[in-house]
């Protein structure tokens, strides 16, 4: 019976290492392995992009949609050319850019793969000013850029497969069938790409270049600084930053003041 978990077992590894191709994220230079394809990931984010617009309430100020649309674009442009310039022209066919402001009281924004791009108008309120907005869409740009959320797809399918596998495993050392199916059920979730919960990794990474691509488009990466600090007055929560899928109020601000001197290089008023 150890005979047989053991086989099992090496399976799964082989099974997820083979799987899926590596790619560099932008900028960082980070590996990260995917097991979805572009095209896969495009179609799921478009369904989900067109279902969320049937039911959203567009704003009515005409001011605002006309900011979010003016700050989006600038980022956008400077997202094509970064990566025209840097030999990634094919990544730029992944991107139909699209920027709307939408009647939500919450503090919120994000950005679906291939670019669709939601700004609810209580974010604002916060922002207060087109560049601190340019920071926010930078990071919520930067997370379809480094394809986080393919990463956290592939993440949840190699979960599937091992829980698969898995439970042939707890079939051959006795579990009962309960047992099994509640192991599977751990995994059976929805793929949001809306409410899509990153790691603190890909939240600090998003940081990082969305800094940057804010620089990029001609805004001050400085009021990132300011604009944190509001963003932490007004938050609600005191989640401790290791229950946190973000990272903590702090260490998001010292990070930032640490990619201060790089995001400047690409800065130009």
């Amino acid at each position: 019976m150890k005979s047989l978990k053991t086989i099992l077992l090496t399976l799964v590894t082989a099974v997820l290492v083979s799987c899926g191709t590596t790619s560099t994220v932008p900028l960082t230079g980070r590996k990260q392995t995917l097991m979805v394809s572009d095209g896969e990931v495009l179609t799921l984010a478009s369904q989900q992009y067109q279902e969320f617009m049937k039911s959203a309430k567009i704003s009515t100020n005409a001011t605002n949609t006309a900011m979010v649309k003016r700050v989006g674009q600038k980022l956008a442009t400077a997202v094509n050319n970064y990566l025209n310039n840097n030999g990634l022209s094919a990544e730029v066919k992944n991107f139909s850019w699209e920027f709307n402001l939408v009647q939500d009281k919450q503090v919120n924004a994000w950005c679906m793969p291939g670019g669709k791009i939601v700004v609810y108008e209580g974010l604002l309120p916060v922002t207060q000013d087109e560049a601190s907005l340019a920071i926010v869409l930078g990071h919520e740009i930067a997370h379809a850029v480094a394809k986080h959320s393919a990463e956290q797809l592939s993440t949840q399918m190699k979960q599937q497969y091992g829980v698969q596998i898995g439970s042939v495993v707890a079939g051959a050392l006795g579990m009962g069938q309960n047992t099994q199916s509640i192991v599977q059920a751990i995994v059976a979730q929805g793929f949001n790409f809306k409410n899509l919960s990153y790691s603190r990794e890909h939240e600090s990474e998003a940081d990082h270049m969305g800094l940057i691509f804010a620089a990029m488009a001609g805004y001050d990466p400085q009021v990132a600084i300011t604009f944190w600090q509001r963003m932490a007055a007004a938050s609600t929560s005191q989640t401790a930053e290791f229950l946190s899928d973000h990272p903590s109020d702090a260490k998001r601000i010292k990070q930032i003041q640490g990619w201060m001197p790089e995001a400047l290089k690409y800065y130009k008023k």
